[in-house]
Order: C-alpha cells, then structure tokens, then sequence
C-alpha cells in the first residue's frame, strides 16, 4: 500500500487535530494506493497463500459499530460485542442474500485493510493477524457520517462546525463515497494504538473503492489530559529517583 500525498486531506487531518482542556484530538485523513509493494506485497502473497484459502472466499465480518446498539454518541465508547468464530463461508452462496454479503467481505479485500493499518502504523504496529471479525461492514453511510459529526461535535464544538462540510466533500472528492465499500475496525483492546491507557474514544473506517484500487483511511482518538499529566508526573517522579546521589541514599 502506497500513501499517496494530497495536500487537502493533509490540511483537514491538521486543523482536526487539536488540543482542548479535556483531550487531546489526533486526527488522520489519507488516502492509500491499493498497488502492493515491498512489505505490503510479501503480507498480501502470504495471507492470499495460507493453506485452504482463496483470495475469492468470502470471510465472516464483526457487527457494524454504527448500528450497533452499543455503540452511541455517548463520550465514553463501549466497543461492539465480537463474533467469537470466523471462518470462510460456502462460495455456493445465493448472490441475492444481500444480508449474508453485508455480514461478509473477500479475503483479499480484508488484505488489502489490513494492509492500509500496517502502512499507516509501521513500524510501532503490526496487524497482520488480524482476522476478519476484527472489521465490520458499514451499509449506512449517512448514519456513519452522523456518529462522527456528532462524536467531533461533543468534542470540539464550534471548531468542528465549520469544518465538517469541508471534511466529507474532501473525503467525496478523493474516495467518491457512492462508489465505495465502507468498513470499519474495532481495536482488539490490548496491542494496537487505540488500546492504550488514556485513550477516551476513537474511530476507524475505511473508504474503499474498487474502480480506482484506492482505499480513504479516516481515523480519530481523542486522548485524555489527565492520562497524560499523570504519565508525565510517573515519568519525572522516576527521573527523579534515578537521579538520586549516594548521600541521599544514605540520608
């Protein structure tokens, strides 16, 4: 996967990202070429090969996050419940059960996610195993776009209003969300960037359109300030100890 520089999204990912006396706000807007390359080529030719599987097979997804009765406008996110089992689906399936194929995605799409998250974490993350009920489907696009104005909106207010029509016709222009498939990610609670302590709320989704093998990775994370403080004051309470001299010791 290959960034691809785009002097908009840089923009708008910079005037969202801002500090307010609760939390800090960490926002990126980028967009990524579905061309492999390098290390993202060797992922994609290791999980399109694993044994018994197809770049065709269609794998289960988790629950949409923004239709997910857990998941609310609420400050504090509860993450959506996880499927416990996710295995390819009979590639029999009838084509017109639009329900199963909301609930499913191709492997090598679901690469091609994966992909998008090690290219924009490496190299202080890895998500290569990450399975496909670690994502979800998101069918409703403008319930979508509410939960994210109104999560932006309960954190930064009148600095988000007169940004948001510019966010989405940016996203529009770069992605053309009519043409996309849009999912979304659910941190796994212990070794990704959206696990660690402090971290109040966050949100990923992924725009991806086929016709121009592009994907739009929109991702947010509000951290709180007095998580921070607290590290901070661990972190000089610590210096402070190694600091200490023999005779203090003594004393």
């Amino acid at each position: 996967m290959k960034l691809l520089e785009n002097s908009k999204l840089e923009a708008i990912s910079s005037t969202l990202s801002i500090h307010t006396p609760v939390c800090d706000i960490a926002t990126r807007v980028e967009s990524y070429s579905c061309k492999m390359a390098g290390d993202s080529k060797k992922l994609y030719k290791q999980l399109r090969n694993e044994p018994g599987t197809s770049p065709h097979d269609l794998e289960i997804l988790g629950p949409s996050q923004t239709q997910s009765p857990t998941y609310n406008s609420s400050f504090l996110i509860t993450p959506p419940p996880q499927i416990l089992h996710a295995h390819p689906i009979a590639r029999s399936m009838s084509s017109d059960d639009e329900s199963t194929i909301a609930k499913t995605i191709p492997r090598k799409t679901l690469i091609f996610l994966i992909s998008t998250l090690n290219a924009a974490f490496e190299p202080d993350y890895e998500f290569s195993s990450c399975t496909s009920h670690d994502f979800s489907r998101e069918t409703n696009f403008e319930l979508l776009k509410t939960e994210i104005d109104t999560r932006f909106l309960s954190s930064i207010g009148d600095h988000y209003r007169s940004l948001s029509s510019e966010l989405w016709s940016t996203v529009d222009e770069e992605i053309n969300v009519k043409e996309s498939e849009i999912f979304s990610y659910c941190p796994d609670g212990t070794s990704d960037p959206f696990s660690e302590s402090g971290i109040i709320w966050s949100f990923n989704f992924f725009f991806y359109n086929r016709k121009l093998r592009r994907i739009l990775y929109l991702t947010c994370r509000a951290d709180s300030k007095t998580s921070t403080n607290e590290a901070d004051n661990d972190d000089e309470r610590l210096e402070t100890n190694n600091y200490l001299t023999f005779d203090d010791v003594m004393d």
